[in-house]
């Protein structure tokens, strides 16, 4: 175990745990877009800044960062608010018209950017850049359907050339995870239509009730989970039906 100070509260963590996690361990909140305890740390937003005040001092991104023996960390102090309020003034520059920017930025006191808004051409921007979608896709996933585009003001998330990406398998981890809903996905009759990444993907039709619910499972996914034809046959619906006849079915039999 690590025992460590968050805001001069004393805080015992296990091994391995981040600082983010040892601050809310502490029961303290701290703004969050890029993270997600599922996916390794990757520390982009910036939105997470603490100092550390002792043995050593510096201003890091809790979420990246692992919590040490002995760290004092403080949450609020000036350079870590400034810092905060910094990447929120640049988010809202980026994306104006989200709602979930403006309310983080709200929260920290961040009512306008000094950095101005964007092109006509990105004004309705909602994408942060975060990088969830892309981790997602490829850590949890394994498809790596999407990635980075460009560099600097040109960099964006996409598929190859931006055209139909034949890794997707249309399972909308990505726009799940989006924390700003930037990711648009509709299922019209028989397909998925990720609208953001170019992309069209079959669906499966449940066999009971004949409603498309699901991808139609590829052969990557049929190698590496040869079950999964009987878990993407029934819908969430049918399958729960199913499980209760056949629970009223054992209890009936049990009983006689």
């Amino acid at each position: 175990m690590i025992n460590l100070t968050v805001n001069e509260q004393p805080v015992t963590v296990p091994e391995g745990t981040t600082i983010l996690q040892a601050v809310r361990a502490a029961g303290v909140e701290l703004p969050t877009l890029c993270y997600h305890e599922g996916l390794a740390p990757y520390g982009a937003c910036r939105l997470c800044m603490v100092t550390i005040t002792a043995p050593h001092h510096g201003l890091v991104a809790s979420c990246a960062y692992p919590a040490e023996e002995g760290l004092m960390v403080e949450t609020h102090s000036p350079e870590a608010v400034s810092a905060r309020r910094l990447a929120l003034e640049f988010l809202l520059s980026r994306c104006p018209q989200s709602e979930v920017i403006r309310e983080l930025a709200a929260q920290e006191g961040v009512t306008a950017s000094r950095f101005g808004t964007p092109p006509p051409e990105r004004a309705e921007e909602l994408c942060v850049l975060c990088g969830l979608c892309v981790r997602v896709c490829r850590e949890a996933i394994g498809a790596a359907a999407i990635g980075f585009i460009g560099r600097g003001m040109e960099r964006r998330v996409g598929t190859p050339f931006e055209v139909q990406s034949e890794a997707c398998i249309g399972c909308g981890a990505c726009a799940e995870i989006c924390p700003t809903n930037a990711i648009k996905i509709e299922d019209r009759g028989n397909e998925r239509i990720l609208h953001t990444w170019h992309t069209t993907v079959e669906l499966h039709s449940c066999p009971e009730c004949g409603r498309y619910f699901a991808p139609e499972p590829t052969g990557f996914l049929k190698d590496m989970f040869p079950e999964i034809e009987n878990l993407w046959a029934l819908c969430p619906e049918c399958r729960r039906q199913r499980t209760a006849r056949q629970w009223i079915e054992q209890e009936h039999t049990r009983a006689t």
